[in-house]
């Protein structure tokens, strides 16, 4: 079971980033403003979880302008989405081990 639990990355170990993650698995990207509507939270508080999935390279974040209004856009990278589905591999063996 040591082994299992070893698997699990404290990275998504906050609902919100677990949510950032499960966004961007199944879109190639997502606008700030989308993402804030679609978890229900804040701006700092999104602003903060995006920021640490982005240290750790989870995530890679571009701004950019469209017209005259600024837009910032994120997307999962490889390295964020192989460690989110071992995350989730993890979770799973954990659960099936528990029953």
């Amino acid at each position: 079971m040591k082994h299992v639990i070893s698997h699990i990355n404290k990275a998504f170990d906050h609902r919100i980033r677990l949510g950032i993650m499960s966004v961007l698995m199944v879109n190639e990207w997502m606008e700030f403003t989308t993402m804030k509507e679609l978890l229900q939270v804040t701006d700092g508080n999104l602003a903060s979880h995006i920021k640490a999935l982005e240290q750790e390279e989870f995530i890679v974040v571009t701004k950019q302008f469209i017209g005259k209004k600024p837009n910032t856009r994120y997307a999962a990278t490889t390295t964020g989405k192989l460690a989110f589905e071992q995350h989730l591999n993890a979770l799973e063996q954990l659960i099936k081990q528990s029953r």
